[in-house]
């Protein structure tokens, strides 16, 4: 029984992963065959991994088949709304909370990025870890799942805001706004910082929506 929900967990994990990472974008089916062939693991767990992921929403029915979900202009606007505000109140409470360590956690992540300048995907990958350690440094246990839960829903935009042209460099000065205003214990500040990070995202990920509809048409 043990080994069971074990597997069970490494594939929902493995599948939610590949969904993040975009391996398995929007509109792409998913067949329980091939993701047990792809993840080496039973079918058995594969099915309940794939039932729990179309619980949260996260795939969707077509036929009989399951594809991963997309996200319409409305729940898009839904779902920035309230990033906006869960993340901005772990900033808050960043600001209270985290220890000298974590700052410095921030500061170092903020160094290193610059590095990754002209690469979108391994800037898309670091903003994530760097919004998860404010996260972390909240120290709110239950902060943090509403957010994991919000950024699971986030793997279901087919593309990241930052790959438009100028985002990477925006990113980092609101990102050092953020860390500054952590560091100086300023809840206010980070709370208003990183929801207009969030924020900017949003009109940006809108115009990148707006010129691929344009495009299509």
């Amino acid at each position: 029984m043990a080994d069971s929900r074990i597997q069970q967990r490494d594939a929902y994990e493995l599948i939610l992963e590949a969904i993040d990472t975009g391996v398995y974008r929007p509109g792409d089916r998913l067949v329980e065959s091939e993701l047990a062939e792809r993840f080496g693991v039973s079918r058995t767990p594969i099915r309940e991994a794939l039932q729990r992921l179309e619980t949260q929403s996260l795939l969707r029915r077509d036929g009989r088949s399951l594809i991963v979900s997309s996200l319409d202009h409305s729940q898009l606007s839904e779902l920035y709304v309230v990033r906006g505000e869960l993340e901005g109140l772990a900033a808050r409470l960043a600001a209270r909370h985290a220890t000298p360590e974590e700052v410095r956690v921030l500061r170092d992540m903020l160094e290193a990025d610059h590095g990754l300048i002209g690469n979108p995907d391994a800037m898309s990958r670091a903003n994530r870890r760097f919004h998860r350690q404010i996260h972390l440094a909240s120290h709110n246990r239950f902060l943090i799942q509403q957010l994991d839960l919000v950024h699971r829903s986030m793997a279901l935009l087919a593309t990241t805001s930052i790959s438009a042209e100028g985002r990477s460099q925006d990113t980092l000065r609101e990102h050092a706004a953020i860390v500054t205003a952590i560091a100086a214990g300023d809840g206010d500040a980070a709370y208003l910082a990183l929801r207009d990070h969030i924020s900017n995202a949003y009109v940006t990920r809108l115009k990148l929506d707006a010129r691929a509809a344009e495009a299509q048409g």
